[in-house]
Formats: structure tokens, sequence, C-alpha cells
């Protein structure tokens, strides 16, 4: 993706909502001179690459997301790790890149995706402990 259709899919994803060219195009002459047909091309860019989905609305259209950030966040690192010749040394070298915090959000998304953790398997058997 793009910097300008970041941009875009950010107020997409912040606002969490239907939004016409219009809403992104005054938000982003905040920062930025712009024109309206470009924001229009970029959303209808992001129209054509499964982005964002789009309902017409009179003359215009409501645009919004198809997916999450962190989907997209998790897509990235997906493609950029399998195009790796080594994913072990791809891992270890972007888990040394990540701060403290990182590796903490890390460790607990694992946990997620692992499910309740049997710690003492005496205690199991006996429910649990309680």
């Amino acid at each position: 993706m793009g910097e300008l259709e970041d941009a875009v899919m950010t107020r997409v994803w912040k606002w969490n909502r239907p939004v016409t060219v219009r809403e992104v195009l005054e938000d982003l002459q905040q920062e930025r001179s712009i024109a309206y047909t470009t924001v229009m091309t970029v959303l209808d860019n992001l129209h054509q690459k499964g982005w964002v989905r789009r309902e017409a609305e009179g003359r215009a259209y409501r645009y919004e997301a198809v997916s999450t950030r962190a989907a997209y966040a998790a897509a990235l690192m997906n493609d950029a790790w399998s195009q790796s010749d080594n994913p072990a040394a791809a891992l270890v070298a972007f888990f040394g890149m990540m701060s403290e915090e990182q590796r903490l959000a890390l460790r607990d998304a694992v946990r997620m995706v692992q499910g309740p953790s049997v710690e003492n398997p005496d205690s199991a058997s006996r429910g649990g402990g309680r």
C-alpha cells in the first residue's frame, strides 16, 4: 500500500464506518493540499484492490474497510516471512528488533492462540486445584 493509500485507509479504519470522498478529503486537507479527484481515485484503487467496499449513495459512494488494520499488518508480516529463504532466522532477526513492550504483546498473543495451558498436570487431574 502506498503512502497516500495508507493515509486514506488510516482514516477509514479510525472512523470505523462508511465514509465519503468528501469526508476523507476534508480531513486530509488539514495536513496537505490535495484534490477531490485524487482522493476519489485513491478510494477507487483501494476498492479495486479489495481493501474497501463501496455502496452507492446518490451520485457518490460510501466506502468501508473490508478488514482491520491488524489484519492488514498480519498479512504484511506473513507475506514478508513467507518470502524468506530461512524463516526461522527471519523470525529471530524480527524478534531482535522488537521493543520489550512488543515482546510482551507477542507473548500475550501466543498465549491467546495456544489457549489455556496446563502448568501442573496434577492440578489438571484434580479440576484445577480449586
